[in-house]
């Protein structure tokens, strides 16, 4: 592979100040490549890395999709006489109290969290969340085409840039002038906020970048700390994980390059196609137990026969939230969640 294809983050973002002539070609950009080096990405390979191969995804996940087993007893392992519980229901029971029993229960004020928050600015969505997302939190939208995924991110850092957060968009899947005319078609500006430096928007190849990837990943978190990056959108990491045929090789790849999204310090969102089979799921069943937060977009259909789109909180680390399934639109101001409203 040649120095240019590591090139893939400056030569993205210098096209992009080429097509929207914000800056003259010599001033100095976040992401502009030290001279002296070879390329603005070239891993130092004497440095210990967060995400050397020695640190295997088993051991940093414990129990779970990728947990490649230990010799500890789980809570359902068989002790020697082949009792699966050392104690009896009947004791168990008498040790957790009564039901209404408050006392040694979990309230709300136990969930709370010390985190700073930050709302998605999607009108209804953020009303069940309660208090908002931890800074700092993975997030991924799953959901099949046609669901508003990428206006969902979009709308994700539109919101943030209002509030004059920096942001960064990164698409493998259409290019830099779509995402622009996509947001400007809503009136949300993404043409000024890359002029005056406060958006990076990169369109990469889901190629190129899975060749690139240990390159991107490395240097990553420390490009996103130059250009004090608050908020992330990838659109979508399906496609990064269909560059893997080898099931093994797809999770330890997923796995550390949203290890290094963590390491990062930024608020990321993930899009993720849905599973043909289970609109709950990923298509790869990966990227949401790798995530802090989970949202499913879908179509269902009522009991009158309409279809409607309904979006679900799977998960939120840190956070209390609504379970409820709700209905929502896609509408010029983007996205909007009837959380009064049910959708059956």
């Amino acid at each position: 592979m040649s120095e240019d294809d590591d090139d893939w983050f400056e030569s993205a973002v210098d096209e992009s100040d080429d097509d929207g002539e914000s800056e003259p070609a010599d001033s100095d950009s976040p992401f502009e490549a030290d001279t002296d080096s070879d390329s603005p990405f070239e891993a130092d390979t004497d440095s210990d890395s967060p995400f050397d191969r020695d640190d295997s995804p088993d051991e940093a996940v414990g129990n779970g999709p990728f947990d490649g087993g230990t010799d500890e007893a789980g809570p359902f392992d068989e002790d020697d006489d082949g009792s699966l519980f050392d104690d009896d229901f009947e004791s168990a029971f008498a040790s957790a109290g009564d039901p209404g029993d408050d006392s040694e229960g979990f309230e709300d004020d136990d969930f709370e969290s010390e985190i700073p928050r930050i709302d998605l600015g999607i009108d209804g969505l953020d009303q069940m969340i309660q208090g908002g997302i931890p800074e700092r939190h993975l997030i991924v939208t799953i959901g099949s085409a046609g669901t508003g995924k990428t206006t969902f991110g979009l709308q994700f850092l539109h919101h943030g840039l209002q509030q004059g957060d920096n942001a960064v968009f990164i698409t493998l899947e259409q290019s830099r002038e779509a995402i622009i005319a996509t947001a400007e078609e809503r009136g949300w500006e993404f043409e000024h906020y890359e002029e005056t430096g406060q958006l990076a928007i990169v369109d990469l190849d889901p190629v190129e970048m899975a060749n690139s990837l240990d390159n991107i990943r490395g240097e990553l978190p420390a490009l996103i700390e130059e250009f004090d990056a608050d908020r992330l959108v990838l659109d979508s990491v399906s496609l990064l994980e269909m560059m893997y045929d080898d099931q093994a090789k797809r999770r330890t790849e997923v796995f550390d390059f949203t290890r290094s999204l963590k390491n990062a310090g930024v608020t990321t969102m993930l899009t993720s196609e849905a599973s043909e089979d289970n609109p709950y799921a990923s298509r790869h069943g990966i990227i949401e137990y790798l995530t802090d937060a989970v949202f499913v977009l879908q179509y269902v259909r009522t009991e009158t026969r309409e279809t409607r789109l309904a979006v679900e909180i799977q998960k939120i680390r840190n956070a209390n939230h609504s379970r409820e399934t709700k209905p929502y639109e896609i509408t010029m101001e983007g996205i909007s969640v009837y959380q009064q409203a049910n959708i059956f």
